[in-house]
């Protein structure tokens, strides 16, 4: 469940990068459905690495909450530091998209041709 070995892997830009409309057009039916795409899929990206980080600092959560019980701990900071530098989870669903690595379909077309197909018969 280590997502973020993967997306340390992926070459997401940290700047700001112009993107050609028409290569976003050529994944899907328009331009629009692309961002709704690539604005579901970095919900989903930042929701799992959130989960994960969470779950990491899980252990280090103390049982108490006293003031003088609470210091800073090293592995604690290096994990934080690793998820600050990833790039950003839009980042990283555009290069998912753009990388034919994201799944999607529209519902509303599958009814249309499970209803095309019903009255065929």
């Amino acid at each position: 469940m280590d997502k973020l070995k993967n997306y340390q892997k992926l070459e997401a830009p940290s700047s700001i990068v112009t993107r050609d409309v028409v290569e976003l057009e050529q994944h899907c039916d328009n331009v629009y459905e692309a961002i709704a795409i690539m604005a579901k899929r970095s919900n989903q990206v930042g929701t799992t690495l959130k989960q994960e980080l969470d779950q990491k600092l899980q252990e280090f959560a103390s049982v108490t909450d006293s003031l003088e019980e609470i210091f800073e701990n090293r592995e604690q900071i290096e994990i934080s530091k690793m998820y600050e530098r990833l790039p950003k989870p839009s980042a990283l669903a555009m290069e998912e998209f753009l990388a034919n690595r994201v799944y999607f379909r529209n519902p509303d077309e599958d009814e249309d041709q499970t209803a095309k197909a019903e009255d065929a018969e």
